[in-house]
C-alpha cells in the first residue's frame, strides 16, 4: 500500500490529524536516514515502510483509550508501535514509556522524542522496575508466553496487554493460556489477514 493510501486510512478511519500526519512524515525520513548505519527495520520493508511499521502499529490507536493514564512499549525498538501511539497522542495527562536496551535504538528513540517534542519517556530494562501503565503494547519483542510472565509478574495490575501478532496467533493464545486462564480476544490486522491483534486483560 503506497503512502498516499496510508495516509487516508490513518485520517479516515484512525483519525490521525494533520499534525500527526506530517510528524509521522519526520519520523519516517529519520527511521529510512539512521537505517543507513543500524539496522533498526528490515532494509527489504523500507519501501514499504508506511504500511508495514506506520499502520501497523497506527492500528492499536482503536484499542487505546488516550483520555487517561500511560501505556508501556516493550522492545520498542525503532519505536514501532510506541513513537507512532505517541505522536497520535494529544492528551498531556496521558503519557507513553518506550522500553528498549539497545544503546543505538534507545539513543534513536531519544532523538525522535526530542525532536517532535512527544510526550515519551524513554527507558532501559523492563526488569529494573514495576512496569507502572494501564496498557501494555509490543511488537516483535518476545514469544507470548514471556510476555504474559512479564504481565503477571512485573506489571501492575489492572491493565490491558496488547501484542501484534503473525499468522500463528492462535496457537501461540492456546500454548500460552492453557494455565492461565485470562480473559483475551485476537482481532483481525488491518494491514495483513493472516496476522492478529491479541488483546487481553491482567
Amino acid at each position: 500500500m503506497q503512502e498516499s493510501n496510508v495516509i487516508k486510512l490513518l485520517k479516515s478511519d484512525l483519525k490521525f490529524g494533520e499534525s500527526s500526519i506530517s510528524k509521522l512524515r519526520i519520523f519516517v525520513k529519520r527511521v529510512i536516514d539512521a537505517n543507513v548505519k543500524h539496522n533498526l527495520i528490515s532494509k527489504n520493508t523500507e519501501n514499504d515502510i508506511w504500511h508495514r511499521h506506520i499502520l501497523d502499529s497506527a492500528q492499536l490507536v482503536k484499542f487505546i483509550n488516550f483520555k487517561r493514564g500511560s501505556l508501556s512499549d516493550l522492545g520498542s525498538g525503532a519505536g514501532f508501535p510506541g513513537i507512532v501511539l505517541a505522536i497520535f497522542n494529544s492528551n498531556l495527562d496521558f503519557h507513553v514509556k518506550l522500553y528498549e536496551k539497545a544503546p543505538v535504538k534507545s539513543a534513536f528513540l531519544k532523538r525522535i522524542v526530542t525532536e517532535l517534542d512527544l510526550n515519551a519517556k524513554i527507558l532501559n530494562n523492563i526488569y529494573d522496575n514495576n512496569i507502572d501503565s494501564e496498557y501494555i503494547v509490543c511488537r516483535a519483542f518476545k514469544k507470548l508466553d514471556r510476555i504474559i510472565q512479564v504481565s503477571r509478574e512485573i506489571a501492575k495490575k489492572p491493565h490491558k496487554l496488547i501484542v501484534l501478532k503473525g499468522q500463528n496467533a492462535q496457537e501461540e493464545a492456546n500454548s500460552a493460556f492453557k494455565n492461565n486462564k485470562y480473559p483475551y480476544k485476537l482481532e483481525k490486522s488491518i494491514t495483513n489477514n493472516d496476522s492478529k491483534i491479541l488483546i487481553a486483560d491482567f
